[in-house]
């Protein structure tokens, strides 16, 4: 190809493959989706994949090489991931749904809210800049004419597979939670489950190695 792009397909599937694994995105889909419905799913959903074009513009044009090279800067970057992933988590936790109150009322929040929280989950976790550096210039071609654009366009295919799991997921989970939202104990639960995963990933993120 022009692009010096190899094995189009054999990304493609490794992509989907990658997206799919459960992660902090997933997890917060899952939750936005189930407390308050699709749109809001959605939306967690654009801010994510808004933060990961960060992401893949910062590794085409080297600038997340410095993730690589730089233990301070990769310090300072997942400290403050972390700390936002432990915020969100207890958060989760302390949020319960009092006498008479609707666990659905409570959970609620502004759809702008929804996406600054997806966008900032992505972009704070220096292991997805390190991701698209180690994985997406292996299906490059040493001689590709242009390889920072033959980054973004991977980059961008990779982005839009995500956002098609992204949205089936949002439309699963809030298909689902319709048959549990009459229980409050239950939403409140799932709440609390959500919650204690962020901050494990959170605790993973901060014990987490540069590689």
């Amino acid at each position: 190809m022009e692009l010096g792009i190899s094995e189009l397909w054999l990304f493609v599937i490794s992509g989907i493959m990658l997206n799919i694994i459960p992660g902090p995105d997933s997890l917060y889909i899952i939750g936005r989706s189930a407390s308050q419905g699709f749109r809001a799913g959605s939306t967690a959903a654009c801010g994510i994949a808004s933060g990961t074009l960060v992401h893949i513009f910062a590794a085409a044009f080297g600038l997340s090489a410095i993730l690589a090279t730089s233990a301070m800067a990769f310090t300072i970057i997942k400290i403050l991931g972390c700390a936002y992933l432990i915020y969100m988590g207890v958060s989760m936790l302390l949020s319960k749904a009092g006498p008479g109150v609707k666990n659905s009322e409570q959970s609620q929040a502004p759809l702008k809210k929804i996406f600054y929280q997806g966008f900032m989950t992505n972009v704070l976790n220096p292991k997805v800049a390190l991701f698209f550096l180690a994985f997406v210039p292996q299906f490059i071609a040493h001689d590709a004419p242009n390889k920072a654009l033959s980054f973004i366009v991977l980059g961008l295919i990779f982005n839009i597979n995500g956002m098609l799991w992204c949205h089936f997921l949002a439309w699963s989970s809030s298909s689902l939670s319709r048959k549990v939202k009459q229980s409050t104990r239950i939403s409140s639960v799932l709440n609390r489950l959500a919650g204690g995963l962020f901050i494990c990933f959170g605790i993973k993120l901060a014990l987490s190695e540069q590689v």
